[in-house]
């Protein structure tokens, strides 16, 4: 059960960087956002979830860290 409120939680969060990214046009946010939307799909596991989850958040800020 938990499994699939965190999966929720990651497609929504994952719906607002889509949206962000399409508004600004941000190539980094846009596919993240695809990404957090589809990959609890294919994880099995609480912890994998969370996991998983956690680095796809992370990632546009320190991909943005790193290029700047």
């Amino acid at each position: 059960m938990e499994t699939l409120i965190w999966g929720v939680f990651f497609g929504i969060v994952g719906m607002g960087y889509f949206s962000f990214g399409r508004k600004q046009d941000r190539l980094v946010f846009m596919l993240t956002g695809a990404a957090l939307m589809l990959f609890p799909y294919f994880v099995e596991g609480l912890t994998a979830t969370i996991a998983t989850g956690a680095l796809l958040l992370a990632l546009p800020f320190v991909l943005l860290k790193l290029s700047s």
